[in-house]
């Protein structure tokens, strides 16, 4: 259990998608976690899975599907050098000019924490955001997940850090 934190509920699942509007378009998700900031309400994050479509093979060119969720709106999918992300997977296509055959790619941030780690992420405000963009493909792409985890109470001054450490940083 953290520190300054008291649980409130059990381990939950909470299931997600994002598809993009149209092809190759940046789409991002809000996903409403209903926390209570009266009551100084937060979501420990436990584990993380991102499940992005593969992209469309095309003839001679590259393509790609990335996915981010993070605790703050976004304006692209962001990496995990992004202090307000959590996840991030790709899965690519890589292809020469002119070549038939691509050869298949797929980064993704750590899903489950080692078993060292008591949290990967602690979402402060009631929301948090998933996105999409695909690059190069003839289909709009969409990407699945689930973030797990559980609802707790935080000290006042743990849960004014928290918040104002989320929204300082977007």
């Amino acid at each position: 259990m953290v520190t300054g934190l008291k649980a409130t509920s059990s381990v939950v699942s909470i299931g997600f998608n994002a598809t993009e509007t149209a092809a190759n378009t940046f789409t991002q998700t809000q996903v409403d976690l209903n926390l209570s900031p009266l009551d100084r309400e937060v979501f420990v994050v436990l584990a993380i899975n991102l499940d992005p479509y593969t992209p469309d093979s095309v003839a001679g060119t590259s393509t790609e599907v990335r996915s981010s969720l993070t605790t703050t709106s976004q304006s692209a999918p962001v990496y995990l050098d992004n202090s307000n992300c959590l996840a991030a997977a790709t899965n690519a296509i890589r292809m020469n000019a002119g070549s038939i055959d691509g050869a298949p790619f797929q980064t993704l941030g750590l899903e489950t924490p080692p078993a060292t780690l008591e949290y990967i992420g602690i979402i402060a405000t009631n929301d948090f955001f998933v996105q999409i963009k695909g690059i190069g493909n003839t289909n709009a792409r969409q990407v699945n997940g689930k973030l797990y985890g559980y609802r707790a109470k935080a000290s006042a001054d743990i849960f004014a850090a928290l918040v104002q450490s989320e929204v300082l940083s977007a």
